[in-house]
């Protein structure tokens, strides 16, 4: 997975643009509703979507596996931010607590161990009534069979990698543990969407 991300980061500038995803201002509008003011990123990226929460004055910090995803993402964050360089595997990085979480687009990379791993150490890292906000693929999203089928709706796609697509069943079996607050699929982006995912919220 490593080599994976660094080799696509590499070859890729800037793939998914500069501004942040829909998502992630919707997030924003939560955050500020809950007067939330830290929060943790796993899969970091660049920082599209983090400069939404930092611009608004929101402390954040990531987890990228990419050095040169990270590399990147210092032309727009200054050392306030804290972005640790490794896998969310291999979370935590640290011992700090967080009023939020928000993982996009990437628990559905991960294998069952793996995906249980991750919500049960970011769930570890909230503060009390904090949220973690997951987004993950739906099987409802049009790649859904695409690629050879490796597993219960998992699919190795054309770009390389196992892609996990949930269910509602799914989603409660893996968050049932994790007080989920609000389940939905949405659009991304809202109009003329091309990916179909469920976000899911649960509170400390």
């Amino acid at each position: 997975m490593s080599e994976f991300w660094e080799l696509t980061f590499s070859k890729n500038d800037k793939m998914w643009g500069d501004s942040p995803t829909d998502n992630a201002g919707n997030v924003l509008n939560l955050l500020k509703r809950k007067k939330i003011k830290s929060i943790l990123i796993p899969g970091f990226g660049y920082g599209r979507n983090a400069k939404v929460f930092y611009e608004n004055g929101i402390n954040v910090s990531g987890i990228e596996i990419s050095k040169t995803a990270i590399k990147r993402a210092r032309k727009y964050f200054k050392s306030d931010v804290t972005i640790h360089h490794g896998s969310v595997a291999d979370m935590p990085f640290d011992k700090n607590k967080f009023e939020a979480i928000y993982c996009y687009s990437l628990i559905h990379l991960l294998g069952k161990e793996e995906r249980n791993k991750l919500i049960k150490d970011c769930y570890s890292q909230l503060s009390f009534n904090g949220i973690m906000i997951f987004v993950a693929l739906s099987a409802s999203d049009k790649r859904f069979g695409i690629g050879e089928k490796v597993g219960q709706n998992t699919f190795y796609s054309p770009q390389g990698l196992n892609l996990y697509f949930y269910d509602e069943k799914s989603v409660k079996e893996e968050f049932e543990n994790y007080n989920i607050i609000d389940l939905k699929e949405i659009n991304e982006p809202e109009e003329n969407p091309s990916e179909k995912h469920w976000m899911i919220v649960c509170e400390k």
